[in-house]
């Protein structure tokens, strides 16, 4: 047994296999396979049922180990969400995290009702766990080809995949109550909805405005402490909104986002800070995740999670998108775009640990069912985005991220920003000089890379194409501006 083994020989293992996600990372965009799908397939090799023979059976401590994961994977997603991007699809975004979250939970479950041996409740709760998505991996592999979506499409995706979380575990939480209290009434469930997503947003709001005001006026005297602190006020916005019965992963979210447009102290720093911890955080929940379960009993419940599958890929999401999105202007190619990065990701498979943990009579089939429909989704879905963008023409090429050899950390006092801007060939701006463009006063063209070489600026440089400008602002908000002034079209 793996309680067993000695100290030095688990940090070993756990070294071995953290080397070997990162490694299957780096190769897991030009194959075209997800990264999630990797670290899984790592987690079941090294597995009770695979040679490593790691026999990890503690429900408990994989279910802990995702829910930390979880929060810090949403509070890094929030802080590069930009409010700008965001708030013209924000009511869609907030009707497809909600309302298409219930429809999917709602279509599965019914399904699964009419056409296996669960019940209702148990259909509900088995369609509730896999209702929500993930598009870390979609966004992983569309940046490893320079491939981006057109119009809105990216904030929206963005907004729901770091939205809808919550929804989904109320779901998953409410059905497995029901469940075991078949006598709870549907006011409770209303009324506990009400409340958990109302304290959450709530919480999170007031926590980060909380977290820029701390950030900016505690004065520490070692520049390090600073991600630890924010590190622990997280945890604790997490910890009093679910004491305070709000919904925590809400919270969280909204609470990175608030930070995230704001300026405060070392944020570039803790920006890089928390990206590195979101991506551990999701090697360390996949490789558990994957050594949690057992690839031998999958294979009993193959033919009901093809079935479950294919209803929640090509039934159920559409069904979701179409109408949450019906009262919108969207072209049908978008909405089926949409429908199609309805990637499911680790986060079903811990909501599938809370049946477990309730001891639900068919809580280990569910738990199988969920996790074999997220490999198939991973699978099938994440292979295939950007064949699909492009078949729908929803593509367009960006450059990839520059690294400039030029790094600002904010200090008290300083509230300017660093934006980065690709000026591409068809850009009006190209062939006129700086001088021309009539940039907002308050913004300043600081460098230029072009052909992997930096140049110093002044009014009579001309523009060509395939220019990266890093430009300073007084505030995020001028990229609008800026990029009017540049002729670049990004709505």
């Amino acid at each position: 047994m793996w309680t067993t083994l000695s100290i030095d020989y688990l940090i070993l293992t756990g070294a071995i296999l953290l080397l070997l996600s990162i490694l299957a990372s780096k190769t897991s965009g030009r194959l075209g396979v997800p990264s999630l799908l990797l670290f899984m397939a790592i987690g079941m090799l090294a597995g009770a049922d695979g040679p490593g023979g790691i026999d990890f059976s503690n429900t408990g401590m994989a279910q802990f180990m995702g829910v930390f994961a979880l929060i810090m994977i949403l509070f890094s997603g929030g802080l590069d969400t930009r409010w700008e991007s965001v708030k013209p699809v924000l009511w869609k975004g907030v009707l497809l995290s909600t309302l298409g979250v219930m429809i999917t939970a709602g279509v599965v479950g019914l399904f699964v009702w009419q056409f296996t041996g669960f019940t209702l409740v148990e259909g509900l709760l088995l369609g509730a766990i896999i209702s929500s998505t993930d598009a870390a991996a979609v966004f992983s592999i569309l940046r490893s080809k320079n491939i981006g979506l057109k119009g809105r499409l990216r904030p929206l995706l963005e907004l729901e995949s770091g939205s809808n979380d919550p929804m989904a575990f109320f779901l998953t939480i409410t059905l497995v109550q029901v469940a075991m209290l078949p006598d709870t009434s549907l006011w409770d469930g209303i009324l506990s909805f009400l409340l958990q997503m109302s304290v959450g947003a709530l919480a999170g709001y007031l926590m980060g405005k909380a977290m820029n005001w701390i950030l900016n006026h505690i004065k520490l005297d070692y520049d390090g402490l600073y991600p630890v602190l924010l590190l622990g006020l997280v945890l604790f916005t997490y910890a009093l909104t679910s004491f305070l019965k709000g919904n925590g992963f809400l919270a969280v979210y909204i609470a990175a986002v608030i930070l995230g447009n704001k300026n405060f102290i070392h944020k570039r720093s803790i920006l890089k800070f928390f990206d590195g911890q979101a991506w551990l955080m999701q090697i360390v929940m996949f490789l558990a995740l994957g050594l949690l379960v057992y690839p031998s009993r999958i294979i009993p419940v193959i033919g009901i999670g093809l079935l479950v599958s294919v209803v929640l890929i090509f039934v159920a999401r559409p069904l979701g998108v179409f109408i949450s999105l019906h009262f919108f202007k969207m072209q049908t190619r978008e909405k089926v775009l949409i429908s199609w990065v309805g990637l499911r990701g680790a986060v079903p498979i811990i909501f599938a640990t809370y049946p477990l943990m309730a001891g639900l009579v068919k809580a280990d089939i569910i738990f199988n069912i969920v996790f074999f429909v997220v490999l198939t989704s991973v699978a099938l879905q994440g292979t295939t985005l950007s064949v699909v963008a492009k078949w729908l023409s929803l593509y367009r090429e960006v450059s990839p991220k520059r690294r400039y050899p030029l790094e600002l950390e904010l200090t008290d006092g300083f509230h300017n920003e660093l934006v980065e801007v690709s000026v591409p060939s068809e850009c009006s701006a190209v062939g006129k000089s700086l001088v021309e463009l009539n940039f907002p006063k308050n913004t300043l063209i600081v460098m230029i890379e072009r052909d992997k070489k930096y140049i110093t600026p002044n009014g009579a440089t001309i523009l060509e194409p395939g220019d990266n400008l890093l430009v300073m602002t007084d505030s995020p908000k001028d990229l609008a501006s800026i990029n009017s002034c540049l002729g670049i079209n990004r709505i």
